[in-house]
């Protein structure tokens, strides 16, 4: 058992009560590590949930993707663009230095300038016109048109220290003399695909955690993980392979825990000028892209089993998909629900669109991303064969690699996954399908370049409106644009899974996030 480790052998015949107020230590092992410490530099799960332990955000997100007061106290419109924000006092950064407003204002206008980010938080920050300070713990913040979805934006965004980040590298975060952050644990060391250190900060204004030390292991083979665990080695893990689950919940000295999560695992056909990796039948570039016809995407849509997929490949962990989101956040279009596969229709599509013999296609995908991405990308390789497509392989990378690449536009067919982090669709509808524009921070997810002015339309139209029983509805009326469109192919929202020993309880969330202070020692 390693929760105790630093507690000597002969406090081990204590009772149980005086071994949990000594714990000390916690070792998570998990399968993602962070590209880097800079809490801006990408806004994807791993580094993310990184960020979630060293960095405060304005709003704070719990287990059900519902957002709440953190260093923002409270916020209210003098208007449809105007937002007066106050901020919490008496909060100080890990170096001892006071949190102020400057400091908010330095990470909004830094979001969007993270040299060569793969995924910037520019989304979060593209509404404001202007910010200024009205007190050392106030901001005004005017919109450039109305935003309901203002405070939810910057809410998630990572508050970093003026004094201490003005000026730093990518490496300055990453050997932690940048990484100052107001979160409940300070950085120690992170040593790259081994393992990440972090110990409590005694003046977190929050509730204090529970442990003094907390090293993350970055254990990438899912098999390995699960080792890990029954081992003591570690004591939770995350990404449990759902073919372990079963194993796992056997175990009377193992807890499982599960949840359906926000995370939509899709595949994105790239509409740029060129679909790299799609050719000829001769395997000879094509002169066109086959992608930019909706019939061809929703061909390949057609081609894909969803649920052999969940069924064989993930163990029944899984949600089949046709949008976005799932039916628990605002914004989804009930009437929009997987289809099972069909392949004839998928040729007779092909010919339609002028492929009757239909052309090669290379699929890429990470192997290390989320359980069983690597099989997934193998099983749609297979699929779109059956549907009259020449498969000419299948390239999985890890996903630090593969992230930046898919980024660049390297990818034609390309599996991806983006988790929920709001109560409703606007945010992933935003920076997944909006156009892309680099100047007016717009697409900041859109991989494949996918533009339709009547989406970005009614996605404007929804995300103006202030009542949000309204708001939804036309979230969703947006979302049947997209989808009729076959913007992007949804496959399936992930059943996630942890597992710990019985000395710790975990809190499972909607974010998927593996966070020290949703830890807790075991209640008795």
């Amino acid at each position: 058992m390693t929760l105790f480790r630093n507690v000597a052998l002969a406090g081990l015949m204590l009772a149980s009560t005086a071994l949990t107020a000594m714990a000390q230590d916690l070792v998570i092992g998990r399968s993602t590590e962070p590209s880097a410490i800079d809490p801006q530099f990408s806004r994807t799960g791993n580094n993310q949930m990184t960020a979630d332990n060293i960095f405060g955000t304005l709003l704070s997100t719990d287990e059900n993707l519902q957002m709440h007061p953190a260093l923002a106290t409270e916020w209210s419109n003098t208007d449809e663009l105007t937002w007066d924000i106050t901020l919490r006092e008496g909060v100080t950064f890990h170096d001892g230095s006071a949190f102020t407003a400057d400091d908010v204002i330095f990470s909004l206008e830094r979001t969007d300038e993270v040299p060569n980010s793969p995924a910037p938080f520019t989304d979060n920050v593209s509404s404001i016109a202007s910010m200024e300070k009205t007190g050392d713990h106030s901001i005004r913040i005017v919109t450039k048109a109305p935003n309901p979805a203002l405070m939810e934006q910057v809410g998630r965004v990572f508050i970093i220290s003026k004094a201490a980040a003005e000026g730093a590298t990518l490496d300055d975060f990453n050997s932690g003399k940048a990484a100052i952050g107001t979160g409940p644990y300070r950085f120690v060391s992170w040593k790259p695909a081994e393992s990440l250190t972090i110990e409590r900060f005694d003046d977190y204004w929050g509730d204090k955690p529970e442990f003094a030390t907390v090293e993350y292991r970055f254990i990438t083979n899912d098999a390995a993980r699960s080792a890990a665990l029954l081992s003591g080695s570690v004591d939770l893990i995350d990404a449990v392979s759902p073919s372990d689950v079963a194993t796992l919940e056997r175990n009377t000295n193992i807890k499982v825990y599960g949840i359906e999560s926000g995370r939509l695992i899709y595949l994105g056909l790239s509409m740029r000028d060129s679909a790299p990796g799609v050719t000829d039948l001769a395997g000879a570039p094509l002169d066109s892209n086959p992608f930019d016809d909706a019939r061809v995407r929703k061909a390949v849509s057609m081609m894909i089993d969803r649920q052999l997929i969940i069924d064989r490949i993930l163990g029944g962990a899984g949600v089949a998909s046709a949008q976005i989101v799932p039916s628990v956040l605002g914004g989804y279009a009930e009437d929009l629900k997987a289809v099972p596969a069909d392949p004839a229709a998928a040729k007779a599509l092909l010919v339609e669109a002028g492929y009757p013999d239909g052309f090669g296609i290379t699929i890429y995908s990470s192997n290390n991303r989320f359980p069983g991405d690597g099989d997934l990308a193998q099983a749609l390789g297979q699929m779109l064969a059956r549907g009259g497509l020449k498969v000419n392989g299948v390239e999985t990378l890890s996903y630090n690699v593969y992230a930046a690449a898919a980024s660049k536009g390297e990818y034609g067919a390309f599996v991806f996954s983006l988790g929920s982090s709001t109560p409703n669709s606007e945010a992933n509808l935003r920076s997944l399908l909006q156009t892309y524009n680099a100047d007016e921070g717009t697409g900041g997810f859109n991989r494949t370049r996918y533009s339709n002015a009547d989406f970005d339309k009614a996605l404007q139209d929804a995300m103006q409106e202030f009542d949000s029983t309204t708001r939804n509805e036309k979230l969703a009326a947006a979302t049947r644009i997209a989808m009729e469109d076959q913007a992007l192919v949804p496959l399936y929202f992930q059943k996630v899974y942890w597992a710990s020993n019985t000395e710790i309880d975990f809190i499972p969330n909607l974010a998927e996030r593996t966070v020290a202070s949703d830890v807790r020692s075991a209640a008795e």
